[in-house]
């Protein structure tokens, strides 16, 4: 299993009464980061790395230390706007600033939440999950005009989409449709 895709599990697991779920994953990704680095694997060491961040900031988070949560995803996106792409290199299963999106669309911080998803839609446009970010974002931080908008992309990016995402659901009901 790639490194990006342990973290993703990792965090789709998460329970959030216990962090113990996530540290074993990110002790892995330690490991896993060691060997890539060991074996000169430079740009995968790194991208396992900014994976790793981003699992400990969401164990951090469940344990109730949300500075130190948002410090950690933070350094993150940092790595991650730091790394040097080949325009043909995959992209991580979810980038760390949509993660940070996320959590502070957790911590009830839904206007910088807007900015986040906006930020992440600017360098990779049209992601499911940031639009559909943004758009609950706006939603919450009550500016209606740019969930109009978000929503309106999310439906157009879903058009031919398998069965009924609950985002869709949701911008199907904010737009009347």
């Amino acid at each position: 299993m790639p490194p990006s895709t342990i973290s993703v599990v990792a965090v789709t697991k998460l329970d959030r009464s216990r962090s113990r779920c996530v540290r074993a994953p990110a002790e892995r990704l330690s490991a896993l980061r060691d060997v890539l680095a060991t074996a000169k694997q430079s740009y995968w060491a790194e991208q396992t790395e900014i994976q790793r961040q981003a699992v400990i900031a969401w164990a951090t988070r469940v344990e109730g230390r949300p500075e130190e949560a948002l410090a950690l995803m933070l350094r993150a996106v940092e790595l991650e706007d730091k790394t040097e792409k080949h325009p043909v290199t995959p992209g991580p299963i979810v980038p760390p600033r949509e993660l940070l999106g996320d959590m502070l669309l957790d911590m009830n911080q839904a206007t910088q939440a807007l900015q986040v998803f906006e930020a992440s839609m600017r360098g990779e446009p049209d992601r499911f999950h940031s639009v559909a970010g943004a758009a609950r974002a706006a939603e919450l931080a009550g500016d209606g005009a740019r969930a109009r908008q978000h929503y309106a992309r999310l439906l157009t990016i879903a058009t031919t989409a398998d069965g009924e995402r609950p985002e869709v659901r949701r911008a199907r009901a904010f737009l009347g449709r």
